[in-house]
């Protein structure tokens, strides 16, 4: 059974059931939007250039990233790999998951926005948990992969209301053919 079928066949169970399907195509997006987001952290943290950076401390506006915390190079990282796993997610989501004709004009800058405060809170957060593991005696591989982890699930949280009520506007029956 093909995806529109399966769209469709949710659809006419009613409201409640739709949005769970929805729920359900949002968390295999957000599956490989996070492949996206580990893979590319871990390999940017493996590239001299981003590692001649460990010991580089990065202090700016909410942004604290000392040289226990993998400094400006982990800032980098996280924050390059977190953006690409959003545009991701962006252009699937609204594609697959919602099946949404939203003008990307409008949808995409407020979904920036949204995603701007998100990958704030997570600039910020990331390098105190990753300070906190490292202090705890985990390795510093597995602290950061830990820190992104916690922050992908809040993300995850947060995403699908948003991206269920920016991609309201769906596609008709002509245009999703």
């Amino acid at each position: 059974m093909g995806l529109k079928k399966l769209d469709s066949a949710a659809k006419s169970k009613g409201e409640a059931v739709n949005t769970l399907w929805e729920f359900v195509k949002f968390i295999v997006v957000s599956l490989i939007a996070t492949v996206v987001q580990f893979s590319t952290v871990n390999i940017l943290y493996l590239l001299p250039f981003i590692k001649n950076l460990f010991d580089t401390p990065f202090h700016w506006f909410l942004f604290d990233y000392p040289i226990e915390a993998k400094g400006l190079g982990m800032f980098i990282a996280f924050n390059t790999a977190n953006i690409l796993a959003q545009v991701v997610a962006f252009f699937v989501n609204r594609d697959k998951t919602f099946n949404s004709s939203a003008n990307v004009a409008i949808t995409l800058p407020i979904y920036l926005l949204f995603t701007v405060a998100l990958i704030c809170f997570s600039a910020w957060l990331a390098p105190s948990l990753n300070e906190f593991l490292l202090a705890k005696g985990i390795n510093a591989q597995a602290a950061i992969n830990i820190s992104t982890a916690v922050c992908s699930a809040i993300q995850f949280f947060l995403y699908f209301p948003v991206d269920k009520l920016l991609f309201m506007q769906k596609k008709d029956k002509k245009e999703s053919a």
